[in-house]
């Protein structure tokens, strides 16, 4: 596995991060065991950079790697916090689930403007005051919006960036590929760390998944790719490609195995234009939002791609 600092914060991070929301109650739903076992998995191979977030409910699975691995292991927690006693709270629900006494890099989840970015400033001051006192390793924000990820290359608390990047742009909110390099082009220039997010677009790039983690392996302002795995054949797939290292033919044959399913988000707005955009004409809209015939779905992602709000996945 390669090795990068993240930005100017001192923190040594694995190129292949692993992102623990593909293992929880939102998708996988593995067992702790089961999710334990994949997670140090990982960390033998290589990988030292763990994304989790208390709205993922993972804490549990990464405080049990706490005391499976006797190498340390560098976690980034989140929460959706505005006030300094909601941060507070996320903070010491993330050091009890953990098992830790300090996180490494906490962020603010789901950031959308520099206003989304200016609301938070009571939470922010509680996480700058928690770093001073060792607490807290280093403060982030991510986000699949360019305006806001523009407002934190400026903001002076905001030393770690998560954004969204993938190569077809999927799922960028208000601006494009070209300027989500950009914002992010000038947050490395500013020493600030950058981890990606989507490099599969929430499975939507499977077909292509080699070519799609390259792409975001391979710019030089990303010091990490944030990657959702649920089972060893995605594990070691990722790891080969961020190695730069062909995927073993045996381990393309099990991936090819894995059942795949249409996600569909709890905050879909059922506007339809999913519906409007399946070729197969699979997609029903209910009260619930879209339902997919199985006899239909070849889960080839187009009604994501046609999704504003980025609420349909393939898993």
């Amino acid at each position: 596995m390669k090795y990068r600092m993240l930005g100017s914060t001192g923190i040594r991070v694995s190129r292949l991060c692993f992102g623990t929301l593909a293992i929880g109650p939102l998708q996988g739903r593995l067992s702790l065991a089961e999710g334990e076992a994949l997670l140090e998995a990982a960390f033998v191979r290589g990988v030292n950079f763990y994304d989790s977030a208390e709205a993922y409910g993972t804490y549990p699975y990464l405080g049990r790697l706490t005391r499976a691995v006797a190498g340390p292991v560098v976690f980034a927690a989140k929460s959706y916090a505005y006030s300094r006693e909601d941060m507070r709270r996320s903070l010491e629900r993330a050091f009890d689930e953990l098992r830790v006494d300090r996180v490494d890099l906490f962020l603010l989840h789901e950031q959308e403007s520099a206003a989304t970015l200016a609301g938070h400033r009571e939470a922010l001051e509680l996480l700058a005051a928690e770093r001073e006192r060792g607490r807290v390793g280093a403060i982030g924000m991510s986000s699949h919006h360019v305006p806001a990820v523009e407002a934190a290359v400026d903001h002076p608390l905001v030393e770690v960036i998560h954004p969204l990047i993938n190569r077809s742009g999927l799922g960028i909110r208000d601006g494009d590929l070209d300027g989500m390099l950009r914002a992010v082009g000038r947050a490395h220039q500013r020493g600030k760390g950058v981890y990606a997010m989507k490099a599969l677009a929430g499975g939507l790039l499977r077909h292509e998944s080699e070519q799609a983690l390259a792409f975001v392996r391979d710019l030089p302002v990303v010091d990490a790719v944030a990657v959702g795995m649920k089972d060893l054949s995605e594990l070691e797939a990722n790891c080969a490609v961020m190695r730069g290292s062909p995927v073993p033919a045996e381990v393309a044959g099990r991936l090819g195995r894995v059942p795949r399913r249409l996600q569909v988000e709890e905050d879909c707005a059922r506007c339809g234009r999913c519906e409007g955009a399946c070729p197969q004409g699979a997609l029903v809209m209910t009260g619930r939002g879209p339902a997919a015939d199985p006899a239909r779905c070849i889960l080839c992602g187009y009604c994501g791609a046609a999704c504003p709000g980025f609420c349909l996945r393939v898993v």
